[in-house]
């Protein structure tokens, strides 16, 4: 199937979020925005014009002749043409966003003010994005140089504590609460170990988190994998016990709430070092169980933890499968390249803050760079109106897989995922297992 042509889907209801809150649909709001792209797929072709129809209702009312104001612009870039609309009678008008000359996104930016409210939406539309390349560069020992971490990390025994946690126990799975020790400087990692109960032998999914120093959220929203059959290991990367109250989760993000920034001035001492390695150790850890069927290994999560699932896949050779939904820390320095850049978005708003020191530190620790070395299969999904992990980097790293890859798209999902595409990544799990 050619790429461009898979199936999307589109989705206006509930949904999972992953990583950061960001929804384009509101459960509750007096006014709904409808846009509909004139290409089913929000696909078009480089030098192809974009066209779209817009509605506006207010309480399921068309906005009958509302004034209208819009922005046009590349992904998250500054705007190249603005002006405003007034709807018909029925509440609609047509735009012409224009088109792109290379490979990229458009933005159609929308705002009304009804009785001194704003009431925004955006729509985001793609010209041959299968063809979009990224900005970061792949350092010369860009593989010796994890492949020495790896082997400086397994010098560390594996060391690791649990504890049954019965609120997450049922009648098909349990469930321990582990810490897993990174090295003798005392960092950490916590994370909710499921396990199928009936004595067999069963895959192993690694989930790490979104981005931001919090508890693990609601552990038993994938209870499926381990009341299904598979062991699922949910963790946090901040070495933070996952019962901590919200005031003492506030005061660690008052310390560790830059933690994407700290010690970017090298690569030896970039904080995410430790994470990417302590991600891979918990590998160690599931494949070190009795239970574990010793040959079905898989990554999975979004947004940061997509991140983390493409860089604990990669180095690991045992992952025989990998999901991500819209990666994050791809392509970061993409902004440098006047296009747009990954979460966190380093650079955008002062690109004189990009020393060569942070851009190489930077390098090593891009999932795009990670992306190209993966050995296993992938399935990876994202939206094109995500503002948070945009379609842009989402889409660069899905160029460079060079293995066998799958891609649900979703064009109208912000930053979330419904529960029907987690359970898809599930079942897609299942299809991998050997």
């Amino acid at each position: 199937m050619k790429f461009s042509r898979l199936a999307t889907l589109i989705i206006l209801g509930a949904s999972f979020v992953s990583g950061l809150r960001a929804e384009n649909y509101p459960s509750r709001s007096d006014m709904l925005w409808v846009t509909n792209p004139d290409h089913a797929e929000w696909l078009y072709e480089t030098g192809d014009s974009a066209r779209i129809s817009i509605e506006l209702y207010r309480y399921g009312i068309p906005a009958s002749e509302m004034t209208v104001g819009y922005t046009i612009g590349p992904d998250m870039l500054a705007a190249d043409s603005q002006g405003s609309i007034t709807l018909d009678r029925n509440g609609r008008a047509e735009l012409n966003i224009g088109t792109m000359d290379k490979p990229g996104f458009r933005d159609l930016r929308l705002e009304a003010v009804v009785d001194g409210h704003k009431f925004s939406h955006h729509v985001k539309v793609g010209f041959s994005p299968e063809k979009l390349k990224p900005f970061v560069k792949e350092p010369s020992d860009f593989a010796a140089f994890w492949k020495k971490a790896v082997a400086e990390d397994k010098k560390y025994p594996l060391t690791y504590t649990s504890e049954p946690v019965e609120k997450y126990t049922t009648d098909k799975m349990s469930c321990q609460l582990v810490r897993l020790q990174l090295n003798d400087e005392g960092r950490a990692m916590y994370g909710y170990l499921f396990i199928p109960k009936g004595g067999g032998k069963y895959p192993a999914v690694l989930t790490p988190p979104g981005a931001g120093v919090k508890t693990i959220k609601d552990p038993m929203a994938h209870r499926y994998y381990g009341e299904g059959g598979m062991i699922r290991l949910e963790i946090e990367i901040h070495g933070l016990h996952p019962e901590l109250s919200e005031a003492e989760f506030a005061a660690e993000r008052k310390v560790k709430g830059d933690y994407l920034k700290f010690g970017m001035e090298n690569p030896d001492d970039y904080y995410m070092k430790d994470v990417y390695l302590g991600c891979r150790r918990f590998l160690d850890l599931l494949t070190s169980l009795p239970e574990w069927d010793g040959k079905n290994l898989f990554t999975q999560g979004g947004s940061q933890g997509g991140a983390l699932a493409i860089t604990t896949a990669m180095l690991d050779e045992r992952v025989n499968g990998c999901v991500a939904n819209h990666p994050a820390l791809s392509d970061m320095t993409g902004y440098l390249g006047d296009k747009t850049g990954g979460y966190p978005h380093h650079f955008r708003k002062d690109p004189a803050t990009a020393t060569p020191d942070k851009i190489r530190t930077l390098e090593y620790y891009d999932v795009v760079n990670f992306a190209r070395h993966l050995q296993c299969p992938v399935r990876m999904t994202w939206g094109f109106n995500d503002n948070t992990c945009p379609p842009t980097t989402s889409y660069e790293v899905f160029n460079v897989i060079s293995t066998p890859k799958d891609a649900l798209l979703t064009p109208i999902n912000e930053h979330w995922t419904t529960v029907q595409t987690e359970k898809g990544h599930y079942e897609w799990i299942k299809k991998h297992c050997r």
